[in-house]
C-alpha cells in the first residue's frame, strides 16, 4: 500500500538505473536512488515515449535551449547524421507532462546534460515541465 505521508515523483528512467539511456548503458545514480527511497516514484524516458528506440543515436539541442525547441525556434538534431529529431523529442515532453498531471506530481527527478531532461541547460522536457510549475531537481 501506498504511504499517504511520501510524495508522488517522477524520475528520469536513466537515473533508476533502467535501460533507457540513448546508449543503452545502465548506469544509475546513487544520489538519486538514495532519494528514491524516500517517495513513490514514476520511471519515466521522454525519448521512449516519444517514439525513439533504445538505442538511439545521440541527439543534441541546435539553436537554442528546450524551450525554443517547444516554441519552434530550434531544433533537436541527431550528432551522427543532423536528422530532425524534434517531433519525438516534444511528443515526448507532452506525455511526461500529461502523466505528472494525471498523477498530480508536483515535482520531477531529472538527468543532467540530457536535451530532454537536463535542468541546468534546459532539455525539451524540463522545459515544459517547468512552464507548468512542476519542480525541478537535476542529478548526474
Amino acid at each position: 500500500m501506498q504511504d499517504p505521508n511520501k510524495k508522488l515523483v517522477i524520475v528520469s528512467a536513466c537515473l533508476a538505473g533502467l535501460a533507457s539511456r540513448y546508449d543503452g548503458r545502465i548506469i544509475s545514480c546513487p544520489d538519486c536512488l538514495k532519494k528514491l527511497g524516500d517517495v513513490h516514484w514514476i520511471p519515466l524516458c521522454p525519448e521512449q515515449l516519444g517514439g525513439l528506440p533504445t538505442p538511439r543515436p545521440a541527439a543534441q539541442i541546435v539553436g537554442g535551449e528546450g524551450a525554443d525547441v517547444l516554441a519552434g525556434s530550434a531544433q533537436v538534431l541527431c550528432v551522427d547524421d543532423g536528422r530532425d529529431l524534434t517531433r519525438p523529442f516534444i511528443d515526448g515532453a507532452h506525455q511526461v507532462l500529461d502523466i505528472a498531471r494525471r498523477q498530480n506530481v508536483k515535482t520531477a527527478y531529472l538527468k543532467a546534460r540530457s536535451p530532454s531532461c537536463g535542468v541546468t541547460r534546459y532539455g525539451v522536457t524540463a522545459a515544459l515541465l517547468a512552464a507548468h510549475d512542476i519542480i525541478l531537481e537535476e542529478f548526474g
